[in-house]
């Protein structure tokens, strides 16, 4: 059975840990957004908590700092490592965040790298690599992986990427309604093209654009448009050992309830 999980926050005050252990659940990603957070003592503080609570942390999502707009439009212009603007010092804060996979034991740093160039003699392509490359090449030294999330990007462009980077240490943390909500490809025959290269999943769901400008919405899993069950046992037909991480972008009560029906519904899909 594969392992399920769920996505929370890196708490400075403590208690990341103790949030998905209250959910009945013992894996997790740790996420944060904020890079000034990767510390050896903040780093100290989950290793303690992983160890009083029973929770591994299966990867660690970094984010950065600078604008970001989740949109069609202003989304290629912000996000990742693609803007050449951001791309320095988001490089170095994405190797702050792999440092502090390596302080806590975290095999992988996973983030968004932007709107990646479909067209691969864009003359900001051979930038965007290079980019990742650093990164990637900084986690071979620290034993840390690098995991690109889906979305942005269609399929055969990721593809090209990692084969373009090279550094061995590469992987993909595959978000199906990511690939649904910017409109970029079908998750299930997404396998196809980088399947070998899948290390997590997040399991989210989700609508395509309706429009030229915005994404599609988010939905509950199991009421967008991913077929969980055919992506599950397309998962398992392709070797696919890694974990499952619930993710489910709403607050408060709704979350809670959404994420625990996700958690029964992912045993009733795996029984299958």
């Amino acid at each position: 059975m594969l392992d399920i999980g769920v996505i929370t926050r890196l708490n400075p005050a403590g208690g990341s840990l103790a949030a998905v252990r209250e959910l009945g659940l013992d894996t997790c990603q740790l996420c944060s957004w904020e890079p000034e957070l990767a510390t050896r003592e903040n780093a100290a503080m989950i290793v303690a908590e992983a160890k009083s609570t029973g929770v591994r942390v299966c990867a660690l999502w970094g984010g950065y700092t600078g604008p970001r707009v989740w949109n069609l439009t202003e989304g290629p212009a912000t996000l990742g490592l693609v803007p050449p603007e951001h791309r320095a010092y988001r490089v170095k804060e994405l190797q702050q965040w792999v440092d502090f996979a390596a302080w806590i034991g975290a095999p992988a740093v996973i983030t968004h790298c932007g709107f990646i160039p479909e067209n691969p003699n864009d003359p900001e392509f051979p930038g965007v690599v290079e980019a990742v490359r650093q990164v990637a090449a900084y986690g071979v030294e620290r034993n840390v992986e690098f995991w690109f999330e889906t979305g942005q990007e269609t399929p055969v462009t990721l593809l090209r990427t990692i084969e373009r980077v090279g550094t061995g240490n590469l992987g993909i943390n595959l978000d199906p309604a990511n690939l649904i909500l910017y409109g970029k490809g079908n998750p299930i025959d997404a396998l196809d093209v980088f399947g070998r290269y899948v290390r997590n999943v997040h399991v989210k769901d989700g609508f395509y654009p309706t429009d030229g400008d915005h994404l599609g919405k988010e939905a509950q899993t199991g009421k967008g448009k991913v077929d969980f069950p055919l992506f599950l046992k397309r998962l398992r037909e392709i070797g696919f050992g890694g974990e499952l991480i619930i993710e489910r972008e709403i607050h408060g009560d709704q979350q809670r309830r959404d994420i625990q029906a996700t958690v029964a519904n992912l045993r009733t899909w795996l029984a299958q």
